[in-house]
């Protein structure tokens, strides 16, 4: 269980941050509040924490831009305001960050980039190289090109996925809200701020209620079920007031600020149930001594040298079972390469992959986080 003492300690952050805070109610970013976020990011990474931005205002900035007053119902002119508007959005985060010293790097976003095993594989891999590089990745829909069977619907959905996805410390939802009260507080001047909860109370579903503001597309109850998305890779969730003084800085020196909500699971325990539970194995990989005792013992990631002989058919980002040469299993992972080029590269050290296969996309055929001993 993490508790506000533990924030401090952690390493990788999701914020998101949504359209009413970016926006001014639709008049344009607020560029002086953005500048406040990005300081305390970046005060954030100076602290040795990595940091993923999950940024709405989009859709706000084009209408801004654009001079409409009402969000528009029509799915191409919410595209057509998503484009124009992103290139303000963007711009602005560059430009604040890179008078700090960092980098950033936009990142869209489809459902279907993180449905598709390999797809997401190649998003996970991005991510990790950018962080790798010190750079802030800045994500959000890719709504010019979404269509609504492959949007998240809100970026609370998005930003969780991508907790999900990079396996993040720490989820940070930044509202326009204190956090969650145990009644709506615009109704009851009684309510109080629920300080923390267990992601899977039923009182939340109670509580949440479903308010959406009118330039977002998200509520408190998107908020809740985002939580508990993240949850699954065993991620906390706080959400916290965006305006709030000082905010992330005081969520990160673990100060009481907004609702956190506590997975049941810790990470490793939520991962490995989802990997060892995860039934349709398309393939074996038989290890050789070695390798075993490299995973099992050192807890390292499988290398193609100690790989002795593939079996089944997979794609890239599928589950396959890991073996000693007597049959029992090792472990599971989700597999860096297809079982054709797995096959071809087994045995070989990774500085050959290039020149085997005429490309290289990991040095590790599964890597240790995406590997579950059994």
């Amino acid at each position: 269980m993490i508790t506000r003492d533990a924030i401090p300690r952690t390493q990788r952050w999701v914020v998101k941050i949504g359209s009413a805070l970016l926006t001014r109610n639709g008049q344009g970013l607020e560029r002086e509040m953005l500048a406040v976020w990005v300081d305390q990011m970046v005060g954030r990474r100076a602290a040795g924490c990595e940091v993923v931005l999950v940024s709405s205002g989009a859709v706000a900035e084009g209408m801004a831009r654009m001079g409409w007053q009402r969000r528009p119902k029509s799915l191409h002119e919410l595209q057509a305001a998503a484009a124009v508007g992103q290139m303000g959005l963007v711009r602005a985060y560059e430009d604040c960050f890179l008078a700090r010293g960092l980098r950033t790097a936009q990142v869209l976003l489809t459902r279907d980039d993180l449905a598709n095993r390999a797809r997401y594989l190649n998003a996970r891999s991005t991510l990790r190289a950018l962080l790798k590089f010190g750079v802030v990745p800045v994500i959000n829909e890719n709504d010019t090109v979404a269509t609504d069977e492959l949007r998240f619907g809100d970026n609370d959905t998005l930003a969780a996925l991508v907790a999900n996805l990079i396996e993040a410390d720490l989820l940070i939802l930044l509202t326009d809200q204190d956090g969650i009260f145990d009644a709506d507080p615009r109704n009851n001047p009684n309510a109080k701020l629920i300080p923390e909860s267990w992601v899977d109370d039923p009182l939340l579903d109670a509580v949440a209620g479903g308010s959406v503001t009118a330039l977002g597309t998200g509520g408190m109850v998107t908020k809740v079920r985002a939580a508990r998305l993240a949850a699954r890779s065993g991620t906390p969730t706080i959400i916290a007031p965006g305006r709030g003084e000082r905010v992330l800085t005081r969520i990160g020196e673990g100060q009481s600020i907004g609702t956190l909500l506590i997975p049941f699971q810790g990470a490793q325990a939520a991962r490995k149930q989802w990997l060892a539970g995860h039934l349709r194995v398309r393939g074996r990989l038989i290890l050789d001594e070695g390798a075993v005792r490299a995973l099992r013992e050192k807890g390292r990631s499988l290398l193609a040298v100690g790989v002795k002989r593939v079996q089944g058919h997979f794609n890239r980002g599928e589950v396959v079972a890991c073996v000693d040469e007597f049959g029992a299993e090792v472990a599971r992972g989700l597999v860096n390469y297809d079982s054709q080029d797995s096959d071809r590269i087994k045995g070989q050290s990774s500085q050959r992959f290039e020149e085997i296969l005429g490309y290289l996309d990991d040095d590790e055929l599964i890597h240790r986080d995406n590997l579950v001993i059994l």
